[in-house]
Formats: structure tokens, sequence, C-alpha cells
């Protein structure tokens, strides 16, 4: 995955963006499909037929064998698909979705349709596992979902309710009385160079510890685009907020992030203001 350099100054950038806030414009995303296999059932054999002659001659009825069992693969379900891609449907997509979920990532209703959400939580659960991170399901993926590994846990003791953004995984953690409540793909700062009218800087997500300070609900405007539902945790320029763009490139001008779905509750789960935000690369 593409990273950011830490080297520029903080400030910078903070000034910069304390009067344009960091919001984004809009790029749609399209996803290759496919369709899960079938199985087909075998053909029976054909009753076979024999006479049997006598003196004098007398021919007896025609005598069907016994009828053959049904073939396994008439009544055996289809197997599962060996690779699972968005735009798919069906059983095996609806168990991907559910264990995602009980895993605490967040594939949208669980439908068994293979569509933005359950790929945003693949993205996640790749990141998250540190895995490729295709956005398909193969057998790699299959395994470590069947034996999946804890979030990397960035602050230890760092409070009971928290959230740790993992700027080298792109991923956020939300806790919750102690234990993970929420595992998501975000995109933060692209590393690139910009100016506004308030100045110039890099786009970078700043490490360090903060707090929530502030929600502001529905689609919130700034010079440089929108970002719907944000909790700010810097002033009003850096916020956790939603996205309708939120590649697996880092690529906003320093906040954080998260896909549209996970925006429409995300500020329901942390308090505000006052809940630790804890940032590493």
């Amino acid at each position: 995955m593409w990273r950011r350099s830490s080297a520029v100054p903080v400030l910078i950038l903070a000034a910069a963006l304390a009067a344009t806030g960091c919001g984004s414009t809009v790029v749609s995303a399209q996803h290759s499909q496919g369709s899960p296999a079938t199985a087909s059932a075998s053909a029976r054999p054909s009753p076979s037929v024999s006479s049997v002659p006598s003196s004098p001659v007398v021919t007896s009825p025609s005598v069907p064998a016994p009828p053959s069992g049904p073939s396994p693969s008439a009544s055996a379900p289809p197997p599962a698909p060996a690779l699972l891609t968005s735009g798919m449907s069906g059983p095996a997509v609806l168990q991907l979705q559910q264990r995602l979920a009980a895993l605490e990532y967040y594939p949208g209703p669980a439908d068994g349709k293979f569509g933005t959400d359950t790929l945003e939580a693949v993205w996640a659960f790749q990141e998250t596992q540190g895995l490729p991170v295709t956005g398909t399901v193969g057998p790699a993926t299959q395994a470590a979902l069947a034996n999946p590994r804890s979030p990397a846990l960035l602050v230890p003791g760092g409070g009971a309710t928290r959230v740790e953004i993992n700027l080298a995984a792109e991923v956020l953690v939300l806790y919750r009385a102690g234990q993970v409540a929420l595992i998501s793909h975000v995109s933060t700062g692209g590393g690139y160079y910009f100016c506004t009218s308030g100045g110039c800087g890099y786009a970078i997500t700043p490490t360090g510890d903060y707090h929530t300070i502030s929600f502001m609900p529905g689609w919130i405007t700034v010079p440089l685009g929108e970002m719907y539902n944000p909790v700010f945790f810097i002033g009003s320029a850096y916020a956790i907020h939603g996205d309708t763009d939120v590649p697996l490139q880092p690529v906003s001008h320093g906040c954080v992030r998260i896909p549209m779905d996970i925006a429409g509750f995300f500020h329901t789960l942390v308090s505000t203001p006052g809940t630790p935000v804890y940032i590493r690369r």
C-alpha cells in the first residue's frame, strides 16, 4: 500500500487547515463481478431388460433391473466458490458477511450480496491481518477468517472507550468497555503539498493523543469540499468523517475518512466531547 512521509511539520498543515477543513471531492469506484459455480446432476442409468426362454417357447415378460440410487451430485449442494469477489451473491457471501460482522467489521446488511460495504470490510480485515489488500476472498483470507488475529494494540491502557487510528495499516479501531466494537478501513492524509487562502502545507494526518471535540450532523461544506457527519478531534479542521470516496490509498488533506454507512452511526458510539483519539504510524 502506498504510504506517506512523516517528516513534515504538523504546524504548517494545522495553520493551512484551520481555515479550510479537509473535505474531498467525489470519486466513484467500479468493482468486478463474478458468479458462484453450480453443480450439475448426473443422468440416471437406463434400466436393463432380460428375457428367459422356455420349452416350448414362451416369451416371458420383461423384468427391469433394480433401480440405481441417486447420483451423489444430484442431491449435493453447490460447492462454495474458491474466490469471492465484489458483485457476487449467494450463500457463501452471506456466510462471509456474518463472519465479518461477528469479528466487529461492518459488511453492511447480511443480504448475501458482495457490495461496497462488504468490499470495504474485506479491505479492513486484510489490512488488520497483514494480508495483501486485494478485496477478494481466497484461500489465505478464508484461513485468516477461521483463525483471525486481533488488531494491533496501539495504546495499552489508553482507556476503556477510545479510538485508535493506525496510519501504517489505514485502519480505525473503536474500543468500548475495553472490547473491540468496530474495525474500519480509513483513508488518511495523502502526503501531497497544497496551498489555500490560509497558507500552504502538506496533507498529513498528525500523530498524537487527542480527544473528540464536537460532532456536526449531515454534510458540512468547507472550502476544499464536503465532509459527512464529522467528529472533530483538532479544532474545526481535523475530523473523522464520512466520504463517498474512501479508497485504499491515503488521499485526504489530513482528516480521517471512513465509509459513508459507518459514518451514519459512528458518532453514536463515541462520547463527544471527551473520547480519546490516538493516532499512530
